[in-house]
């Protein structure tokens, strides 16, 4: 068994300041007991965060920069075709019949226009409905057609895409631009000219649509553009189930809840790393990696046992504390 866990290293400064006193005698005893760690620095221009890439290799997944193919993996588990774009002439579409095809997640976001960038709002903050998403996705549905990509709903506030264009096309992952500026993360490729100019058609459409109307009247953001993200294709990748991603940390991180941070590390601690830490003390093969924004921490293989791992801690005078270790991340 594979666990991986993300956010785990503070951001904010109330977080960085509950680290010190953080208890979690589960994970401090695993750590001592895994052998040969291998750490890992993130590279903050990449289109891909570590965390991804490190969870689409322990998948089996194809792990590009901008091009791991997680809408191609969640059209496959809904067990969707790829299909040419309904109610589209094929001399009209991006590219010819026969060329390959691939997937995308589309996210519906709202874009602030300031006057010299423009940057997008976390799109979860939308928290739009599934009847609301529907229609957005119906309105948007022909002028994707024109360029011969197919919409198809996969949650609320996401849909999978798929046409020629989406084969090749790298993106970065939605995390990234997440209230960040847009200009920075725009796909430059030639590739990409469609889909920014559906960018601008989108504005246009949304601007008077229906669902942003009575959005406004009820005082919460509008959507005005799109996203694309997890472009690629799966070309035939095995799947290796036994991987468990946990992002239990993540949403107390970004807000700097350093009391809802704390109580979600002590139920890791207790709930997923105190089974992990009882396989290891039983010898049973066990695999960890810790992930923050800036690193990540990595280790499987042998166990130590218990009298080795205390033998290694005197050796090296005392074991990594978990204060340290975190910082680093």
């Amino acid at each position: 068994m594979h666990t991986m866990i993300t956010d785990v290293a503070p951001l904010g400064p109330r977080c960085q300041a509950a680290l010190p006193n953080l208890r979690l005698p589960k994970l401090q005893g695993l750590l001592r007991r895994l052998p040969n760690p291998q750490q890992m620095r993130a590279t903050p221009d990449s289109l891909t965060p570590l965390a991804e890439r490190l969870y689409a290799q322990a998948l089996g997944l194809p792990a590009a920069d901008g091009l791991v193919p997680w809408a191609a993996l969640d059209a496959s588990q809904r067990q969707l075709r790829l299909q040419p774009a309904p109610n589209t002439d094929a001399s009209a579409r991006t590219g010819s019949a026969s060329a390959p095809v691939g997937w995308a997640w589309i996210t519906p976001c709202h874009w602030q226009i300031n006057s010299d960038h423009v940057a997008m709002h976390d799109p979860a903050t939308l928290q739009l409905t599934a009847e609301e998403s529907a229609a957005l996705r119906i309105a948007m549905q022909p002028y994707f057609a024109e360029d011969g990509l197919a919409l198809h709903p996969s949650e609320p506030g996401t849909w999978l895409a798929c046409g020629s264009v989406l084969h090749q096309l790298p993106t970065a992952a939605l995390a990234r631009v997440s209230g960040d500026v847009v200009d920075r993360w725009l796909p430059r490729q030639a590739e990409a000219r469609v889909l920014r100019r559906l960018q601008n058609e989108m504005q246009m459409l949304l601007y008077t649509h229906p669902v942003n109307a009575a959005r406004s009247a009820r005082g919460l953001p509008e959507v005005n553009s799109f996203w694309i993200s997890g472009t690629g294709t799966l070309d035939g990748s095995q799947i290796d189930s036994d991987v468990v991603r946990l992002d239990a940390l993540h949403h107390a991180n970004q807000a700097d809840d350093a009391t809802a941070w704390t109580a979600a590390w002590e139920a890791l601690d207790h709930d997923a790393i105190g089974p992990l830490n009882a396989a290891a003390e039983r010898g049973e093969p066990v695999k960890l990696t810790l992930c923050g924004q800036q690193g990540a921490w990595q280790s499987s293989g042998p166990l130590m046992g218990r009298w080795q791992s205390r033998l290694n801690g005197l050796r090296t005078g005392r074991q990594p504390t978990l204060n340290t270790l975190l910082r680093t991340l």
